[in-house]
Protein backbone atom coordinates (compact mmCIF):
# COMPACT_ATOMS: atom_id res chain seq x y z
CA UNK A 1 0.00 0.00 0.00
CA UNK A 2 1.12 3.63 -0.45
CA UNK A 3 1.32 5.94 1.86
CA UNK A 4 -1.68 7.98 2.98
CA UNK A 5 -1.76 11.70 1.23
CA UNK A 6 -0.64 14.16 3.27
CA UNK A 7 -1.29 17.81 4.55
CA UNK A 8 0.11 20.11 2.67
CA UNK A 9 -0.16 18.16 -0.33
CA UNK A 10 -1.85 19.28 -3.67
CA UNK A 11 -4.94 16.69 -3.64
CA UNK A 12 -4.91 14.85 -7.15
CA UNK A 13 -7.38 16.43 -9.76
CA UNK A 14 -10.21 13.97 -10.65
CA UNK A 15 -12.85 13.32 -12.92
CA UNK A 16 -15.14 10.46 -12.08
CA UNK A 17 -18.86 9.67 -12.95
CA UNK A 18 -21.06 10.20 -9.72
CA UNK A 19 -24.77 9.33 -9.00
CA UNK A 20 -26.54 13.05 -8.54
CA UNK A 21 -29.83 11.87 -8.74
CA UNK A 22 -32.23 9.00 -8.59
CA UNK A 23 -34.63 10.77 -11.24
CA UNK A 24 -34.99 8.82 -14.03
CA UNK A 25 -32.33 10.31 -16.99
CA UNK A 26 -30.23 12.75 -14.47
CA UNK A 27 -29.33 9.97 -12.17
CA UNK A 28 -25.45 10.10 -13.43
CA UNK A 29 -23.36 13.27 -13.66
CA UNK A 30 -19.41 14.14 -13.94
CA UNK A 31 -17.66 15.35 -10.61
CA UNK A 32 -14.35 16.66 -10.58
CA UNK A 33 -11.76 18.58 -8.18
CA UNK A 34 -11.82 21.60 -10.56
CA UNK A 35 -15.53 22.27 -10.31
CA UNK A 36 -14.62 23.25 -6.14
CA UNK A 37 -11.19 25.03 -6.50
CA UNK A 38 -12.74 27.07 -10.27
CA UNK A 39 -15.78 28.56 -7.77
CA UNK A 40 -12.96 29.00 -4.75
CA UNK A 41 -14.84 26.39 -2.53
CA UNK A 42 -13.60 24.01 -0.31
CA UNK A 43 -14.06 20.30 -1.12
CA UNK A 44 -14.84 17.64 1.65
CA UNK A 45 -14.65 14.33 0.31
CA UNK A 46 -15.19 11.11 2.56
CA UNK A 47 -15.01 7.48 1.03
CA UNK A 48 -16.29 4.60 2.79
CA UNK A 49 -15.34 0.40 2.01
CA UNK A 50 -18.52 -0.82 0.24
CA UNK A 51 -22.33 0.13 -0.97
CA UNK A 52 -25.03 -2.45 0.65
CA UNK A 53 -22.95 -2.24 4.14
CA UNK A 54 -24.60 -1.38 7.42
CA UNK A 55 -21.89 1.15 9.25
CA UNK A 56 -21.63 3.11 5.54
CA UNK A 57 -25.26 4.32 5.28
CA UNK A 58 -25.08 5.55 8.62
CA UNK A 59 -22.29 8.24 7.64
CA UNK A 60 -23.63 8.86 4.40
CA UNK A 61 -27.13 10.02 6.11
CA UNK A 62 -25.55 11.94 8.92
CA UNK A 63 -23.38 13.88 6.42
CA UNK A 64 -26.64 14.45 4.29
CA UNK A 65 -28.51 15.49 7.26
CA UNK A 66 -25.22 18.48 7.44
CA UNK A 67 -25.45 19.05 3.72
CA UNK A 68 -26.63 22.41 4.42
CA UNK A 69 -23.60 23.17 6.99
CA UNK A 70 -21.34 21.91 4.38
CA UNK A 71 -22.90 24.63 2.21
CA UNK A 72 -22.94 27.42 4.58
CA UNK A 73 -19.27 26.69 4.56
CA UNK A 74 -18.76 27.22 1.38
CA UNK A 75 -17.37 23.52 1.19
CA UNK A 76 -18.84 21.00 -1.68
CA UNK A 77 -19.62 17.78 -0.30
CA UNK A 78 -18.87 14.38 -2.22
CA UNK A 79 -18.90 10.74 -1.05
CA UNK A 80 -17.36 8.32 -2.59
CA UNK A 81 -16.51 4.28 -3.24
CA UNK A 82 -14.67 1.18 -5.28
CA UNK A 83 -18.13 0.54 -6.04
CA UNK A 84 -20.01 1.80 -9.35
CA UNK A 85 -22.09 4.11 -10.39
CA UNK A 86 -24.66 1.47 -11.40
CA UNK A 87 -24.44 0.04 -7.60
CA UNK A 88 -24.28 3.54 -6.20
CA UNK A 89 -27.78 4.08 -7.45
CA UNK A 90 -29.31 0.54 -7.17
CA UNK A 91 -28.24 1.22 -3.41
CA UNK A 92 -29.97 5.34 -3.29
CA UNK A 93 -32.87 3.15 -4.89
CA UNK A 94 -32.94 0.54 -2.14
CA UNK A 95 -32.03 2.25 0.99
CA UNK A 96 -34.36 4.66 2.92
CA UNK A 97 -31.59 6.98 4.10
CA UNK A 98 -30.21 7.23 0.90
CA UNK A 99 -33.12 8.06 -1.77
CA UNK A 100 -33.07 11.84 -0.94
CA UNK A 101 -29.10 12.32 -0.67
CA UNK A 102 -28.29 15.78 -1.99
CA UNK A 103 -24.35 15.17 -2.64
CA UNK A 104 -22.86 13.11 -5.26
CA UNK A 105 -21.61 9.61 -4.57
CA UNK A 106 -18.40 9.08 -6.92
CA UNK A 107 -17.30 6.09 -8.28
CA UNK A 108 -14.06 5.37 -8.20
CA UNK A 109 -14.43 1.68 -10.31
CA UNK A 110 -10.52 1.93 -11.60
CA UNK A 111 -9.76 2.49 -7.82
CA UNK A 112 -6.91 5.00 -9.40
CA UNK A 113 -8.01 7.91 -7.26
CA UNK A 114 -8.21 5.62 -3.76
CA UNK A 115 -5.17 4.44 -4.69
CA UNK A 116 -3.60 7.57 -5.50
CA UNK A 117 -5.04 8.92 -2.12
CA UNK A 118 -3.37 5.77 -0.46
CA UNK A 119 -6.13 4.56 1.26
CA UNK A 120 -7.16 1.01 -0.35
CA UNK A 121 -7.10 -1.45 2.04
CA UNK A 122 -4.55 -4.49 1.57
CA UNK A 123 -6.58 -7.49 1.63
CA UNK A 124 -10.00 -6.35 0.08
CA UNK A 125 -8.75 -3.31 -2.00
CA UNK A 126 -11.27 -1.16 -0.78
CA UNK A 127 -11.37 2.35 0.57
CA UNK A 128 -10.78 2.80 3.96
CA UNK A 129 -13.22 4.98 6.24
CA UNK A 130 -10.93 8.18 5.06
CA UNK A 131 -12.18 11.99 4.92
CA UNK A 132 -10.40 15.15 3.13
CA UNK A 133 -10.84 18.31 3.57
CA UNK A 134 -9.17 20.25 1.08
CA UNK A 135 -9.05 24.11 0.26
CA UNK A 136 -9.92 26.12 -2.51
CA UNK A 137 -6.50 26.25 -3.78
CA UNK A 138 -6.60 22.67 -4.36
CA UNK A 139 -4.31 21.61 -0.98
CA UNK A 140 -5.03 19.00 1.16
CA UNK A 141 -5.51 20.54 4.90
CA UNK A 142 -7.55 17.52 6.66
CA UNK A 143 -7.16 13.79 6.21
CA UNK A 144 -8.57 11.04 8.65
CA UNK A 145 -7.85 7.55 7.93
CA UNK A 146 -10.61 4.89 10.12
CA UNK A 147 -10.43 1.07 10.38
CA UNK A 148 -13.30 -0.31 8.05
CA UNK A 149 -15.31 -1.33 10.87
CA UNK A 150 -15.69 2.32 12.81
CA UNK A 151 -18.21 5.10 12.05
CA UNK A 152 -16.96 8.72 11.80
CA UNK A 153 -18.49 11.58 13.65
CA UNK A 154 -19.79 14.54 10.96
CA UNK A 155 -19.61 17.30 13.65
CA UNK A 156 -16.20 16.60 14.08
CA UNK A 157 -15.52 17.01 10.01
CA UNK A 158 -17.18 20.25 10.57
CA UNK A 159 -15.33 21.11 13.66
CA UNK A 160 -11.88 21.28 11.45
CA UNK A 161 -13.32 22.72 8.70
CA UNK A 162 -14.27 25.40 10.65
CA UNK A 163 -10.98 25.94 12.45
CA UNK A 164 -9.38 25.96 9.03
CA UNK A 165 -11.13 28.82 7.97
CA UNK A 166 -10.31 31.13 10.59
CA UNK A 167 -6.67 30.52 8.86
CA UNK A 168 -5.71 30.90 13.25
CA UNK A 169 -4.61 29.23 15.82
CA UNK A 170 -7.71 27.12 17.15
CA UNK A 171 -6.85 25.42 20.27
CA UNK A 172 -8.48 21.83 21.79
CA UNK A 173 -11.61 21.44 21.82
CA UNK A 174 -12.22 24.94 19.80
CA UNK A 175 -15.66 25.30 18.69
CA UNK A 176 -16.70 27.74 15.91
CA UNK A 177 -17.41 31.21 17.48
CA UNK A 178 -15.52 30.97 20.38
CA UNK A 179 -12.25 32.52 20.93
CA UNK A 180 -8.91 31.25 19.12
CA UNK A 181 -5.69 31.76 20.60
CA UNK A 182 -4.30 34.12 18.03
CA UNK A 183 -7.37 36.55 19.17
CA UNK A 184 -6.47 35.66 22.88
CA UNK A 185 -2.50 36.60 21.96
CA UNK A 186 -3.60 39.68 20.22
CA UNK A 187 -5.64 41.45 23.50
Amino acid sequence: MSAVLSIGSKFPEFKKKAVVSIEKGKEFGEVSLEQSTSAGKWTVLFWWPKDFTFVCPTEIAEFNKKYNDFQDRDANLIGASTDSEFVHLAWRNNHDDLRNLRLPMLADTSKSLAEELGILSEEEKVAYRATFIIDPQGITRWVSVYDLSVGRNVNEVLRVLDALQTDELCPCNWKGGEETLTQQLAK
